[in-house]
């Protein structure tokens, strides 16, 4: 019986093989970059506002606080969307005629809110929880970048699942003390900017972030440990017998990011990886 396919045609068979593998490979890779692109993620995407608000005029320029805005970045799910009252307080003061603010003072005049694009917008099905982030060391500028330098608000991070678990992996590079958390310049201790931070009072009930105290400038060092007071000859005050003053704080220097990061981990009290074993945490 005669030879139907050429002895070429094993030859084409396996290239023809290594083709398609080829061929889904980079389908798959192409796949993978698309869904990481801003185009997807919606990175560096400045969206239409009814009103073009400039963080950097106000923040940077002004010097507001994030909370005199979003009222309930401390205590909530959610940061919250100033109403328009938060900007009138300002702006039935100056810039009164301004033709940008019109649809401010429209809905001042008819009660209507403001419909503002979301530019953090999360999926349904993630829970996030603004308070417990800022609450335990977690700075504004960690998720939103440095938002004081932004004319018109933009996504600066993915906000997908992976760049959530790469922190939550490792938490100790992005923590910081509570009283830094709107600063938006925080860079960290180092050996030319060290931090200064002592744990006094933990107690149950008491929230965790409240028991630990840090400082940018080195705490003075003249302070007394201890005093009895019975030595004391203050008029008019009664010193019950055996009574001292309490023991000066013990402060700890940090100059390397890590070690500080490491130190908050332990006293807020934030759960390691393996204890976010459940799925809820973040998906309701």
């Amino acid at each position: 019986m005669a030879q139907i396919f050429d002895r070429s045609s094993n030859a084409l068979a396996r290239m023809s093989l290594v083709l398609t593998g080829l061929i889904v490979i980079a389908f798959g890779v192409t796949l993978d970059s698309l869904q990481r692109s801003p185009w997807v993620t919606r990175q560096g995407q400045r969206p239409d506002q009814p009103v073009p608000f400039s963080h950097k005029h106000h923040v940077q320029g002004l010097g507001l606080q994030c909370q005199y805005c979003h009222v309930t970045v401390e205590k909530s799910s959610y940061a919250g969307i100033p109403p328009t009252k938060t900007c009138i307080n300002c702006h039935s003061q100056i810039w009164t005629n301004a033709a940008l603010l019109e649809p401010v003072r429209k809905s001042w005049a008819t009660g209507e809110s403001l419909v503002w694009t979301k530019v953090h917008d999360l999926p349904d099905y993630v829970y996030f929880n603004h308070s417990i982030h800022v609450n335990k060391g977690l700075g504004c500028a960690s998720c939103h970048g440095r938002v004081d330098l932004m004319p018109l608000m933009y996504q600066q991070n993915t906000l997908q699942m992976e760049w959530c678990l790469n922190c939550h992996r490792d938490p100790a590079k992005n923590l910081r003390p509570v009283s830094q958390v709107y600063n938006m310049a925080w860079e960290g201790p180092t050996p030319e900017k060290p931090v200064w931070c002592s744990v006094n009072g933990e107690q149950a009930g008491k929230p965790t972030a409240q028991s630990v105290d840090c400082q940018t400038m080195e705490p003075g060092k003249t302070e007394v440990a201890s005093l009895d007071l019975n030595a004391l000859k203050l008029p008019g005050v009664s010193v019950q017998a055996g009574a001292t003053l309490p023991a000066a704080m013990s402060y700890t220097k940090f100059t390397d990011q890590r070690e500080l990061g490491n130190f908050l981990i332990d006293h807020y009290k934030i759960r390691k990886p393996n204890e976010l074993a459940s799925c809820e945490v973040c998906h309701r």
